[in-house]
């Protein structure tokens, strides 16, 4: 089992298991002295808890973050904060609480620690995606960045299995991305790599013992490295199809992810060769997207866009929004090709192999 510091860079990582008990002086490292605990509402027991470590630290709880960060609730929580005085935030759950505890600090200048229940990779990142009329909208800056990270292995025991597979494939998501992002450089391509390994052998291993703590620790391992490269560099046409349907949509966002991302893989397979093999190896498949799509399935996860409430009526106005504005990919993103993606990933259609004269012809 791991457990180490890492003070490199920002922000600071408490890794192991059993952390949780250190919530409270690193809050104080960060000069936190009434700190508003945010949670969704599922996790409402668990913030209490965390209150219960800070002790008289802990200002006041606010149970409803959601997904995709909506304005609306990130007004009601900066109302609950101001009511108990809070002076600084800790997040304890999954990207969605991590994304509220983010839109207040940016709002607020207050210190942000995050406590991850999940894979989601983004308490690492000074990224936030928010929603507002309909539409996620991504931005970045230091002061979104929070200030601590601490990972406690034994809080993610509880993890229903079907959010342990899609939260781990959204991980990976952000490190195959990493892998053709045009910032790429070898430490970031070692983070993926790595990532993707631990990510892997964890979903395996837990799927034939689900009492295999080691397992979670690779997990929750790989999703920091994973979140690393999620911070480092550029996403591209996967990330932009997943803020699309969960932010215009309102699809779930980690079950989103795990859908479409070996149909992404599979669209620039062809102009990202190298990467696409780097992600076979470290996934232990011949063929990274569709030995993903095949990993997915037998550990039960989705494999279809309308199981998730997405219909091929909602197709073409998908495509729309995923090609309105520029961004970095290996493959040209033209609206056909979307439609096509789309339409395969919402029939949950099989992938083939990338036939090899395919990848010769475009190294």
């Amino acid at each position: 089992m791991r457990s180490f510091e890492h003070d490199t860079g920002s922000p600071r990582v408490v890794f192991g298991t059993g952390t949780l008990a250190r919530v409270a002086s690193e809050l104080a490292r960060v000069g936190g002295r009434r700190a508003l605990v945010l949670s969704t509402p599922g996790q409402g027991g668990l913030a209490a808890r965390v209150a219960g470590v800070l002790g008289d630290a802990a200002a006041g709880t606010f149970d409803g973050a959601a997904e995709h960060t909506p304005v609306e609730v990130t007004g009601v929580a900066l109302a609950r904060a101001r009511e108990v005085g809070a002076d600084s935030l800790v997040s304890v759950g999954g990207g969605s609480t991590t994304g509220l505890g983010k839109a207040l600090a940016s709002r607020t200048g207050m210190p942000h620690l995050v406590v991850p229940t999940t894979y989601a990779g983004s308490e690492v990142t000074a990224l936030l995606g928010e929603t507002a009329d309909g539409e996620k909208v991504t931005r970045s800056g230091p002061e979104i960045l929070p200030a601590v990270v601490v990972y406690d292995v034994a809080l993610t025991t509880t993890l229903p299995w079907p959010v342990t597979v899609t939260s781990a494939v959204n991980a990976m998501a952000h490190a195959v991305e990493a892998l053709y992002s045009p910032d790429r450089t070898t430490q970031v391509d070692g983070l993926a790599t790595e990532g993707l390994e631990a990510l892997a052998r964890g979903l395996r291993a837990l799927h034939r013992d689900a009492e295999d703590l080691g397992a979670r620790d690779d997990l929750l391992y790989g999703a920091w490295l994973a979140g690393r490269c999620l911070g480092a560099v550029r996403m591209g046409l996967h990330h932009k199809l997943c803020h699309t349907l969960g932010g215009s949509f309102g699809l779930a966002h980690a079950p989103t992810h795990t859908v479409v991302l070996p149909h992404a893989m599979a669209y620039n397979a062809t102009a990202a060769p190298e990467a696409m093999a780097a992600a076979a190896g470290a996934l232990g498949v011949d063929d990274a997207p569709c030995g993903l799509q095949a990993l997915v399935a037998g550990l039960g996860g989705p494999t279809r866009l309308d199981a998730l409430g997405f219909s091929l009526a909602d197709v073409p106005r998908a495509a729309d929004l995923a090609t309105a504005r520029p961004y970095p990919n290996p493959r040209a993103v033209q609206r056909d090709g979307i439609r096509h993606l789309l339409t395969r990933a919402t029939e949950g259609a099989a992938i083939d192999p990338t036939p090899t004269h395919e990848m010769r012809e475009h190294r």
